[in-house]
């Protein structure tokens, strides 16, 4: 890819806007391709159009590159040669940790969101373990945790308003996940009348970022509240996403790791126990299960005969259980702590297997930022967790692409499709009545999005989108939101922490050197994102 060529030619130029109105920027990308599941369903899709995008006035651009004001001026047209890359629909993640509202020495909605779009994720769920928790309970304005809610009434509704409250645009889509028990102590179970406000279906028109799953996530629920849990899901009509290990000793992976260092273990059997007990509840409920982080040959064993039993049970992965095992706690100490921990060979082996054979329904990072302080204190005292959208696509091509595992195709399905069929959320696509005539005599067909756009640059522009409604503006649209990922899938790059817009640093990949990286993400048409 030819990063910063500039021409006059007039496609490239900003587009019209009604009188009065500032134009739009826009950005002519030049022979990109287009996803090869799109052109195997529709054979009248072209392999390569150019691409017309609007460039969102929020976008993040990364300092010099070609949609850097310092090299773009505004009214100046742009066009780049975009070859070697692939338009693919918009990664989705169902698995984030971004500690706001209590925990942002961590992370931050705006640095999380910056992380998201930087990995090339459109659409983000966030899970519960805040401070105070998504449980939707109102909080005492006397409380101490009050004044982390601008305000605001519970933890969910301070995220529905978060932009307004603080003064920002967020790039990209992000639902909420409620808390299975009341502030995740898991007492008891919390309230469906305390969050039912904030459903996509049913809940109060235009709320833009609706809660769309329960979970205890960091935890798996406890027995006592399962039945409760499940009712209350089949009641709302949202999966259940449950951490499906439970420990309360150990620190990594029970084996000869573990031995050789002196700590505490954890066995495999903390994790299957809880799955064999998650599938029964979806058995005996008919509730939507879905398994988070899955890590064992006999989990994958167990969730194989439950889907073979049409058993309404989803699960997914972590590009670390790919990448890494439990030798890794060796070279890289607490960046290479976790929950689940990372297991031996033999499970990252079978864990690579359950996703060729599409036992994984999807690839989610359970993205859990630390500040370096907790990360700096040992393997005993210091948290689990590592930061992982920023290089997830990169990790996850190198292992199971490259590794002869899976199509580059396949992948983005697992990126893409999976996370957002599990969030109810429409999949992006590009069909032959998008296109239009090439610009010029013998150049490509046209997509362009100045015409197709449906995001808009203002405070809740990228609403979550689900089943296609259009919840922020209460309006149907057509369900197909036009979120996109470019990738480049011939750029090679090393794992920088330091050049990360997560806030955390904690990752086991610096310094990996990687092939495939997404360089542009679009929302709603626009582009957010760019590295291009």
């Amino acid at each position: 890819m030819t990063d910063g060529s500039r021409t006059n030619t007039s496609a490239a130029a900003s587009a019209v806007a009604p009188a009065g109105s500032q134009p739009v920027r826009t950005v002519l990308l030049r022979n990109v391709a287009l996803w090869g599941c799109w052109r195997r369903e529709n054979p009248d899709l072209p392999s390569v159009v150019d691409v017309i995008a609007p460039i969102a006035d929020s976008a993040i651009v990364e300092p010099g590159c070609s949609l850097d004001a310092a090299h773009a001026p505004a009214d100046a047209p742009l066009e780049i040669d975009c070859t070697g890359t692939v338009l693919v629909p918009g990664f989705a993640d169902p698995h984030v940790h971004f500690r706001d509202p209590g925990q942002t020495a961590k992370e931050t909605m705006v640095t999380g969101c910056a992380a998201a779009v930087s990995g090339g994720y459109t659409s983000v769920l966030i899970m519960p373990n805040t401070v105070p928790a998504l449980d939707g309970a109102r909080i005492d304005p006397a409380d101490p945790r009050a004044k982390e809610l601008h305000g605001y009434a519970s933890s969910i509704d301070y995220l529905e308003h978060y932009e307004q409250a603080n003064g920002v645009t967020l790039p990209v889509r992000y639902a909420l996940c409620a808390a299975a028990s009341r502030d995740r102590e898991g007492g008891v179970a919390s309230s469906l009348d305390d969050w039912r406000h904030a459903l996509a279906a049913t809940g109060e028109p235009g709320f833009a970022h609706p809660v769309i799953a329960v979970s205890d996530d960091g935890a798996a629920v406890p027995d006592a509240l399962l039945d409760a849990v499940a009712r209350m899901c089949l009641e709302a009509d949202v999966p259940f996403i449950d951490h499906c290990e439970h420990h309360d000793a150990g620190v990594m992976n029970e084996g000869a790791v573990s031995r050789r260092l002196g700590v505490p273990g954890i066995p495999e059997a903390t994790e299957t126990t809880i799955i064999a007990r998650d599938i029964e509840l979806a058995r005996r409920t008919g509730c939507h299960v879905h398994l988070q982080h899955v890590s064992c040959a006999a989990s994958f064993d167990l969730i194989r005969r439950a889907k073979d039993d049409g058993l309404p049970v989803t699960c997914e992965t972590a590009p670390h259980y790919l990448a890494l095992d439990d030798t890794a706690v060796e070279r890289l100490g607490t960046m290479a702590k976790m929950n689940p921990p990372l297991r031996s060979e033999e499970n990252k082996l079978a864990t690579r297997k359950a996703v060729a054979d599409g036992t994984v329904d999807l690839i989610a990072t359970d993205h859990a930022p630390h500040t370096a302080e907790e990360k700096a204190q040992g393997l005993l005292k210091a948290p689990n967790g590592i930061i992982g959208l920023e290089a997830a696509y990169g990790v996850c091509r190198d292992v199971l692409v490259n590794g002869g595992y899976i199509s580059s195709d396949r992948l983005v399905q697992l990126m893409s499709v999976g996370p957002s069929l599990v969030m109810h959320n429409p999949v992006s696509a590009v069909a032959p009545a998008d296109l239009t005539a090439p610009a010029q005599p013998g150049g490509k067909p046209v997509l362009d999005l100045t015409r197709l756009a449906t995001g808009s640059d203002a405070s809740s522009a990228f609403h979550y989108l689900r089943g296609g409604t259009d919840y922020a503006a209460g309006a149907a649209c057509d369900a197909n939101p036009r979120d996109y990922t470019l990738i480049n899938m011939h750029r090679e790059w090393t794992v920088d922490p330091a050049q990360f817009r997560s806030k955390a640093r904690n990752t086991p990949y610096a310094g990996m050197r990687l092939t495939g990286r997404p360089v542009a993400t679009l929302v709603g048409g626009r582009i957010v994102f760019s590295r291009i």
